[in-house]
């Protein structure tokens, strides 16, 4: 059984996201960036495909905790004769890529072990390990083509296939000349292992660097120096946040996952920085999310602004910039974090899945979708921004109206949705009503903004037309509900966002049937709701799905907006119990099991957390009496 994505804590240098579970674990890690080929792969397979276990002899966990408002990992752990930390952290470099593991002996006498194996390229390449001296101290150099790991520290040795020890001697070297080819039965991995004893005040750190095979590999790191430097760095960075709900905590909890997964340099957020971890343990619906969705990214910066981070957001917006550049009639839904196109899908077929979920996918075909939304999506963050006081340029409202121009293009095309169908395409309400806000907003930037200029009334006329077909289409007077698609009664959740775009009011009478249809079709016996119907094989993808958070925490704004004050608290309290003891979420919970599922920590899902808590706090003030 794989370990549960509950028992995992996130690392984060804004650059990589490695999970490491509650026993000490490093199962992913993907160097130098979130997508780049993994290092340590045991999430999707075994222990075998890359890991890092470092945990204490005869010990137990007895607390895990991030240093507060930081992603400084600290694992405390007691044994019969004493008690240790371990502290796992990024340091926060600019051109770098290191993990840093320190071990300090709290009281008595404790014996920690190491189990490191190193694989590269999502376990399809096997290193060649040595001893190098480094300036003066003896490290454990790594290297498979391009990618090369420093290991600087407490020497490790070489384990045999019994998993004892070859004795204190670690000179030698590991090659793949003598083995199986990898993802074959006896394939040999470099294993290595340590034992080490510290007494009280002891300290020990190990620091796996990673550089360019072809570069001579980078100086030690201080961890004393880096250590105080990175608690700085995340600390600075949440006191800058200005927050007002009842789930303070929470709140900045999600604020500082959503930093962690934007690049530090190209301003990128990837939804999630994992792969295939699945929707349904042993389906098939398993994707890579390690790439910028507009979409997410443009819902990041809608919580950005709204929680004093606007400034920070310009980052996301000179991304997109550079990512659509002066080809916004083939915009993508999704780009690299460096605004790369090509996407290829393809499956990894040596990996086992997390809990046997095949097949294992790295990139994503869903790149070259069309979906209608998400031009709607940018331009209502964009305005978002605009509102906040981030000046336009010339360029930044150059791109705005290059979108709209995309969007007459295809105003009468079919697309995927939001939810990515890969069956038949379709005219998604969702999708229509954000292109209406689309329009919406360019007009208004006009309308209100000094110096914009634009085809406005063309613009109304396309957004007026869009109102029309959507409440003519989109609605069903006789459900009282507006449906998934033009050529459908049923409904999905994404129509929860409807009045966000400002297309409808939360309590209008249609909004609200539709709410009341949601409820009865697509929520569960555990009062989770599902993001639509997957029995007609309308998707196009084999399989079923566990309940999406998002949708939770849209169903709670709603309720929230709409005067049901008492429910939404409810339903948030339920949600907020779902995360894992450092407040991540994976992508979907299965509430029979008790278990995140999903991608994770998932971005989406931290988003709608930020929101759901800023609605029940709107609505909390506007209820209370006057002072």
């Amino acid at each position: 059984m794989s370990t549960p994505l509950e028992d995992y804590a996130l690392l984060s240098d804004l650059c990589t996201g490695p999970l490491v579970s509650r026993d000490g674990s490093i199962d992913w890690l993907c160097l130098p960036r979130y997508d780049s080929p993994a290092v340590f792969s045991a999430l999707l397979g075994g222990p075998d495909d890359g890991r890092w276990k470092l945990s204490v002899v005869d010990g137990e966990v007895v607390e895990r905790r991030y240093i507060p408002h930081t992603f400084v990992l600290e694992t405390t752990w007691r044994t019969p004769d004493g008690r240790v930390r371990v502290t796992d952290f990024l340091p926060i470099f600019e051109e770098r890529a290191d993990l840093v593991r320190r071990v300090q002996c709290l009281e008595g006498t404790v014996e920690v072990e190491h189990d490191l194996r190193l694989r590269f390229d999502y376990a399809r390449a096997t290193p060649w390990v040595r001893v190098v001296d480094h300036a003066g101290a003896p490290a454990l150099l790594s290297l498979a083509g391009p990618e090369g790991l420093l290991l600087l520290g407490p020497l490790l040795t070489w384990a045999d296939a019994d998993g004892e020890g070859r004795g204190d001697d670690p000179a030698g070297s590991t090659d793949a000349s003598d083995r199986p080819a990898d993802g074959e039965a006896g394939a040999r991995v470099p294993r290595l292992t340590g034992r080490f004893r510290l007494q009280a005040r002891e300290t020990l750190d190990w620091d796996l660097s990673a550089f360019p095979s072809y570069d001579e590999p980078p100086p030690a790191v201080s961890v004393d120096h880096a250590l105080p430097v990175t608690i700085k760095y995340w600390t600075d960075w949440s006191a800058a946040l200005v927050v007002d709900t009842d789930y303070d905590r929470q709140v900045v909890r999600s604020m500082l996952v959503l930093r962690a997964l934007t690049h530090a340099r190209t301003g990128g957020v990837v939804a999630a920085p994992t792969t295939s971890l699945p929707e349904s343990l042993g389906g098939s619906r398993n994707w890579d999310y390690r790439f910028v969705w507009l979409r997410d990214a443009a819902l990041t910066i809608e919580v950005a602004v709204a929680h004093g981070r606007a400034h920070a957001a310009v980052l996301w917006r000179d991304w997109l910039l550079r990512a659509v550049a002066g080809d916004a009639e083939h915009i993508q839904i999704m780009y690299g974090l460096g605004g790369e196109r090509e996407l290829p899908e393809k499956v990894l077929g040596h990996l086992a899945g997390y809990e046997g979920s095949r097949p294992v996918r790295i990139g994503n075909g869903a790149a070259d979708q069309y979906q209608a939304d998400v031009v709607g999506e940018v331009m209502i963050a964009l305005a978002l921004l605009r509102d906040a006081g981030v000046e336009e340029d010339e360029y930044s409202w150059g791109l705005q109206k290059s979108l709209l121009r995309f969007c007459e293009r295809n105003l009468d095309r079919k697309d995927n949705g939001i939810w990515e169908m890969r069956g038949e395409l379709h005219h998604f309400t969702h999708g229509r009503v954000m292109m209406w806000a689309a329009f919406d907003r360019g007009i208004t930037a006009v309308e209100h903004a000094h110096g914009l200029d634009g085809p406005v009334e063309r613009w109304r006329a396309l957004r007026d037309r869009l109102r029309a077909e959507i409440e003519q289409r989109g609605y069903h007077p006789e459900l009282n509900s507006f449906t998934q698609v033009y050529d459908g009664t049923r409904v999905d959740a994404a129509l929860l966002q409807l009045p966000h775009t400002g297309f409808i009011t939360h309590d209008d009478p249609r909004m609200l049937g539709t709410v009341a249809r949601i409820e009865s079709e697509l929520v569960d016996a555990h009062g989770l709701v599902h993001r639509y119907r997957t029995d007609n094989g309308m998707d196009g993808i084999a399989g079923d799905e566990h309940p999406f958070l998002i949708c939770n925490f849209w169903l709670v704004e709603h309720y929230a907006h709409s005067g049901r004050l008492a429910d939404a608290r409810a339903l948030m309290d339920q949600l907020l119990g779902y995360a894992n003891d450092v407040g991540l979420l994976s992508e979907e919970y299965d509430a029979g099991a008790g278990r995140l599922i999903g991608n994770f920590p998932q971005a989406f899902s931290h988003i709608g957390l930020i929101r759901a808590a800023d609605a029940v706090a709107a609505a909390t003030r506007a209820a209370a009496p006057p002072p």
